[in-house]
């Protein structure tokens, strides 16, 4: 069993590797003059091809639930972290959306080039106080282009089951900006481990929040009202025997 994971999980990163070259590299070279819709867009089509190809060879599948609470003005989501999956499926799905994430990664050959076409909001880590700053700034800057901020309010990933505390990042710039806060969890930790290599098969469940309304509201309790719905709905979701 362990070996077939094996196979199917080094077919999936062949897949992984040899497109994003491809991406990244057209990107850059085709669409990084134009408009931030139409690169983005062209560079999420890999997004979407990565979770194609975990059907395909993982045998990893994805239910959505509550996609109609998702406003149809811009917002900031609040959503779960327990691996990279939720990185690739999230910003695809409630694209246009501009992510939060640590700096480094805009170095990485291929994929940080690919990242950069969809204006990401880097900040450095090794900085709290500047990256807080950082974090609102470009989060309302993102909000009144028209573009929703999605940020992982744990900060890093963390394994299926950790208590962690949630930052009020991501509530700071709900309430700046005078946005709703949209609570996202899911179990995508349990198929697709932190750190590990294989991948297991299932069906990762993503369940959307009602919106958390900024007005009259502080990003302390926006950020608490989140957390407590986040892990209450993470529990009732099926784990991997």
């Amino acid at each position: 069993m362990i070996i077939l994971l094996a196979l199917r999980a080094l077919l999936f990163y062949l897949g992984f590797a040899l497109t994003i070259i491809w991406f990244s590299t057209t990107g850059i070279l085709l669409f990084s003059f134009l408009p931030y819709s139409i690169r983005s867009s062209y560079v999420l089509c890999w997004n979407r091809f990565v979770i194609f190809w975990l059907r395909c060879t993982c045998g990893l599948k994805v239910e959505v639930i509550g996609a109609e609470n998702l406003p149809a003005t811009p917002y900031v989501a609040l959503a779960k972290h327990q691996s990279s999956w939720e990185t690739y499926f999230l910003q695809q799905f409630l694209a246009p959306v501009s992510i939060v994430l640590k700096r480094e990664l805009l170095n990485l050959p291929f994929f940080g080039w690919g990242l950069r076409l969809t204006d990401p909001i880097a900040i450095d880590r090794g900085s709290p106080k500047q990256a807080l700053k950082q974090t609102l700034e470009k989060g309302k800057a993102r909000v009144a282009d028209n573009i929703s901020v999605l940020i992982f309010p744990e900060g890093t990933r963390n394994k299926a089951g950790a208590e962690v505390k949630y930052a009020r990042g991501g509530a700071n710039i709900a309430v700046a900006s005078g946005v709703p806060a949209v609570p996202i969890a899911h179990n995508g930790g349990e198929f697709w481990p932190s750190g590990g290599f294989l991948k297991y098969p299932g069906t990762i469940t993503v369940k959307i929040g009602k919106p958390i309304s900024s007005v009259d509201n502080d990003s302390r309790e926006i950020t608490e009202q989140a957390r407590q719905w986040i892990e209450a709905e993470v529990e009732k979701m099926d784990k991997r025997a």
